[in-house]
């Protein structure tokens, strides 16, 4: 079997800044939400049969508690913000299982499901269907890969490398380096994307760089320069790279069988109404498997 596991608020504001704007019953901007939902229909009509969808129910996590810039639900856009919560619900009845993050990260959640996913003998295959960086650290060989559903894209290891110039063990310490706008912390000065991936393509992490450039291995331009801004923000780096390390301890599933999709239940009639989507109810019926 082939597990799915989706980043939905990616693709929450994937369908969002896509689809045109379109009020429920109520008046209510829910298009990307209705476009969540038909992807998830799309995605299971593919042939995906066990799938988990990670959220972040609150935006900060415990990560506010460890940098100040890093990044919360401030600028979201109220349409946008206003659909997380409804889109969990329709999730849920639609039959798939969610995993509404609080202290955690959606990222998170998908990061343990991974893990655990990926013990499974069972299991052929581990799709993370997202293309953000950070979930890179994740793949395994050819096991646990990235999906960029928008692009048609598999992300196995070569591609990681292909991509970034590090094993996807080495993704956290990429980023802490380098930086990573979106989850808002800065990185160390001067390194770009190109020095840091020869350096850790050496050395892996962090605390294998020598102090002193003179000891580097590899041949970067500014080796000096690079050796020292990093000497200046060593500490900082560390507790970036923990920022950008996803956790693999969130509660997630005990069983495989738990992600088994069987088929929307009663409620998802009344909700697809409400969205103006009726077929959605019908499609998820008619691909819903045999009881």
């Amino acid at each position: 079997m082939r597990v799915h596991l989706i980043d939905g608020t990616y693709e929450l504001y994937r369908h969002f800044y896509a689809l045109p704007r379109s009020p429920d019953r109520y008046g209510n901007e829910t298009a990307a939400v209705v476009g969540v939902l038909q992807s998830m229909l799309n995605l299971i009509e593919g042939g995906a049969t066990h799938v988990g969808v990670a959220t972040d129910h609150v935006i900060e996590s415990f990560r506010n508690q460890l940098w100040p810039g890093y990044k919360t639900g401030e600028g979201i856009e109220p349409a946008l913000h206003a659909q997380f919560h409804p889109l969990e619900g329709a999730l849920r009845a639609m039959g798939l299982v969610v995993w509404a993050m609080e202290e955690f990260e959606a990222d998170d959640a998908l990061a343990s499901a991974a893990r655990r996913a990926g013990s499974e003998e069972q299991v052929e295959q581990v799709i993370i269907c997202s293309p953000d960086k950070d979930l890179s650290q994740c793949v395994v060989e050819q096991r646990i890969v990235q999906l960029d559903r928008r692009q048609r894209q598999v992300r196995d290891e070569g591609g990681v490398v292909e991509k970034f110039g590090v094993l996807p063990a080495s993704i956290p310490d990429w980023l802490a380096l380098v930086r990573d706008a979106a989850d808002g912390f800065p990185g160390v000065p001067g390194w770009g994307s190109k020095a840091t991936a020869i350096v850790l393509g050496r050395y892996g992490h962090l605390e294998a760089i020598p102090r002193n450039a003179a000891g580097w291995e590899v041949s970067v331009r500014g080796a000096a320069r690079l050796s020292a801004a990093l000497e200046g923000r060593r500490e900082e780096a560390v507790l970036f790279r923990r920022l950008a390390t996803l956790r693999l301890d969130v509660p997630v599933f005990d069983s495989i069988d738990e992600l088994y999709w069987r088929g929307p239940n009663a409620e998802f009639e009344n909700i697809a109404a409400d969205l103006g989507a009726t077929q959605m109810w019908n499609r998820s019926r008619v691909l819903a498997p045999t009881r």
